[in-house]
């Protein structure tokens, strides 16, 4: 299969709904990260997405939705508060878990009776959601496992042969997934945190919990499970009352000839080698656009990455410390 980048005009958005009505599968850019989408009304093409990123066949899926989608004909919409965190930050990186009516393939949501729903505030997505007007069902067009995609490119890099077409909506600015939230309760429930955050949500809601997987438990949302967003170089995390472990062992690999960079808040760059230290920015917003790029281009120049997390805590970096963990600190 070749695959084509190309930008989004009418022409690649007639392909792109072409394709997806023939049971295959697209990327295309969000806010947040590029997704591959397909048809999340036939099982068969959304049993392709977890072929071809080769991803866990107990990992849901989420739904993708133009903002004037008819969110009634999927889900139950019970809640009285959920109407309230549409209104405050859809469309935008929140996804919200509801119950289903059964009118997607339930490989969607691995056999569960909810279902995850996002309305991206990307331009692009949303120019093509509103093209082909139905379900897309999308993780990130990655390999499992891999770093998320925040270009085109990094998507060709990843499933150049597996996918017929890329939709080019430049790089994400977001840089993280969404934040997913269950709201088939009396008050939401953060499954995986992002860039919209607990302490935002609650504002809206009035109350709002963050839920912890146990052992052995179906996973409810993407990204509760699994090592996920790691690049293919070795990596090591430290945390920032560790730092001088941090430059001790970056010195060590180094004089063993190793090739290694630092990955680290602007505040402690100075304490690796100039040129040697990958910046993250300065604050949790800057964190979040910097971390996928980053760690593409880290496995791209070393053989080990180091890690330092950031010393800031609260609101966006529960999910930027979400995504480092499982990038650099997490086991298979």
């Amino acid at each position: 299969m070749t695959t084509h980048i190309c930008p989004i005009t009418e022409t690649s958005l007639e392909e792109a709904k072409q394709i997806l009505l023939r049971g295959g599968t697209v990327a295309f850019p969000t806010e947040t990260v590029y997704g591959l989408g397909a048809d999340a009304r036939s099982d068969e093409a959304v049993r392709s997405i977890y072929a071809i990123k080769g991803r866990p066949s107990d990992n849901p899926l989420i739904v993708h939705v133009h903002k004037d989608y008819a969110l009634n004909s999927l889900v139950f919409d019970d809640m009285p508060y959920a109407k309230k965190l549409r209104d405050a930050f859809l469309p935008g990186p929140l996804t919200l878990v509801y119950r289903s009516k059964g009118a997607v393939s339930k490989i969607v949501s691995c056999g569960l009776d909810t279902l995850a729903v996002r309305v991206p505030q990307h331009e692009g997505a949303q120019r093509f959601l509103r093209y082909v007007d139905l379900p897309v069902a999308a993780p990130s067009a990655n390999r499992s496992k891999h770093i998320s995609p925040v270009t085109a490119q990094h998507v060709y890099g990843d499933l150049a042969g597996s996918v017929p077409l890329i939709l080019d909506g430049g790089a994400c600015s977001g840089g993280i997934e969404s934040t997913v939230c269950d709201v088939t309760g009396p008050y939401p429930v953060i499954l995986r945190e992002g860039l919209v955050t607990r302490e935002q949500i609650e504002r809206v809601a009035g109350r709002c919990d963050v839920y912890h997987s146990r052992e052995g438990e179906q996973v409810r949302s993407p990204g509760m499970k699994y090592k996920h967003y790691a690049p293919h170089c070795r990596t090591v995390l430290f945390a920032p009352d560790e730092l001088e472990r941090a430059v001790s062992y970056f010195s060590d690999r180094e004089k063993n000839g190793e090739r290694v960079l630092a990955l680290c808040e602007h505040a402690v760059l100075q304490n690796f080698p100039k040129g040697k230290a990958l910046d993250l920015g300065k604050n949790g917003e800057e964190f979040a656009a910097n971390l996928y790029v980053l760690l593409h281009e880290a496995e791209e120049r070393c053989d080990e990455l180091i890690a330092v997390e950031p010393a800031e805590r609260g609101g966006v970096m529960a999910g930027v410390l979400n995504r480092l963990r499982k990038a650099c600190g997490a086991k298979q």
